[in-house]
């Protein structure tokens, strides 16, 4: 029983850790950023909702358009996952409620002050969403390369604007590969009966 008190104790140690890594990161990222591509970084951040949309529409219409049932069946998995990876970063955000990077530490200038609460990363959990989907329906290097490299970028440009900590953007990336994970076994699971 002695472990449980250790446990706990190194558990604390380790959230504490962690806070002062994503504040030291955030605040390297943001305040080296060049400013000069602050507008690209705006506009690849706020791509992932375009994109999310986008992946299950077109491999829908791909669906529809080609009379393809493989592609139908992806496609309404990734409509599952994407609206999946929307309501659950939607209630992780007014749960946590942790506020924004450049509202809590000093000397970031976030390239778009928002209002709304910063874990998970909604833009990182979509983009990584997009990704796993498009990389699970359609298993090739060609493919997930490119695509999580979009997701990555999309959410190294989230820390570098200061709207997020690194931690953000993690929690984010799992809530959208694991939305992808769950839509595949719910639709599963649901052709089964």
């Amino acid at each position: 029983m002695r472990v449980l008190p250790i446990l706990f104790l190194l558990s604390f140690s380790f959230a504490a850790n962690s806070q002062s890594l994503d504040d030291k990161w955030v605040t390297k990222v943001n305040q080296s950023r060049n400013t000069d591509f602050d507008t690209f970084n705006l506009g690849l951040s706020q791509s992932a909702d375009y994109v999310a949309i986008g992946t299950p529409a077109a491999i829908l219409l791909a669906g529809f358009l080609k009379q393809d049932k493989y592609l139908q069946k992806e496609g309404l998995k990734a409509s599952v996952a994407i609206l999946g990876t929307y309501g659950v970063g939607y209630i992780l955000k007014k749960t946590v409620k942790r506020e924004r990077p450049y509202l809590v530490l000093e000397g970031l200038s976030p390239v778009q002050a928002k209002t709304s609460y910063s874990f998970p990363s909604g833009s990182a959990a979509v983009a990584f969403a997009s990704a796993t989907t498009l990389t699970s329906s359609f298993p090739k290097w060609y493919v997930a390369v490119p695509s999580f490299g979009y997701a990555a970028a999309v959410s190294y440009s989230r820390i570098r604007s200061g709207e997020h900590y690194p931690s953000d953007v993690l929690a984010g990336a799992i809530v959208g590969a694991g939305s992808v994970w769950v839509s595949k076994k719910l639709t599963h699971l649901i052709n089964k009966n």
